[in-house]
């Protein structure tokens, strides 16, 4: 990963996080280019909730990803042991930077769980470029639920074996 791995650090999420996910995750640009949302980009107690939950999960695994001292986004493992799945949301104001490529690389190094699951939109080239320079491959093509798109999108599912 080069330089930018060593500009971001991973650690336990904090409550000071969440008002920078919750300004991330209602970003509409942002929730366009991922097109797969659920109701917590949209309504902050939905969102409080999840956060709970999610951060009260011992199978979560769920880091901040920091950069430059502060929180630029977050990353996780989740699921059920055969269908473990990765997630990453990076602040759109820091697309661009590598940020996203480090967090999962070094996420990837603290999860030695295999396989590993991913979906990205079809058009969103970047999360895929993420997803494949960290090892993931592409082996299918289907439709899904693009809430921030209003309807079904097209989809990639990836894996890490």
């Amino acid at each position: 990963m080069g330089a930018t791995a060593g500009m971001i650090s991973l650690r336990e999420v904090v409550d000071s996080d969440l008002p920078t996910f919750w300004e991330h995750l209602t970003d509409p640009a942002a929730q366009y280019v991922a097109a797969v949302t659920r109701g917590y980009h949209y309504d902050r107690t939905l969102f409080d909730r999840y956060w709970a939950r999610v951060r009260s999960d011992p199978e979560v695994v769920m880091r901040t990803v920091v950069a430059d001292g502060v929180p630029v986004g977050h990353a996780a493992v989740y699921g059920p042991p055969d269908e473990r799945e990765v997630t990453y949301w990076i602040g759109r104001t820091h697309w661009g930077r590598g940020f996203a490529t480090a967090a999962l690389a070094e996420l990837l190094d603290l999860v030695s769980t295999r396989p590993l699951h991913a979906h990205a939109a079809a058009d969103n080239a970047g999360s895929i470029r993420v997803l494949e320079k960290c090892g993931f491959v592409i082996t299918g093509h289907g439709r899904g639920m693009g809430r921030a798109r209003g309807g079904e999108i097209d989809e990639v599912s990836l894996i890490l074996a």
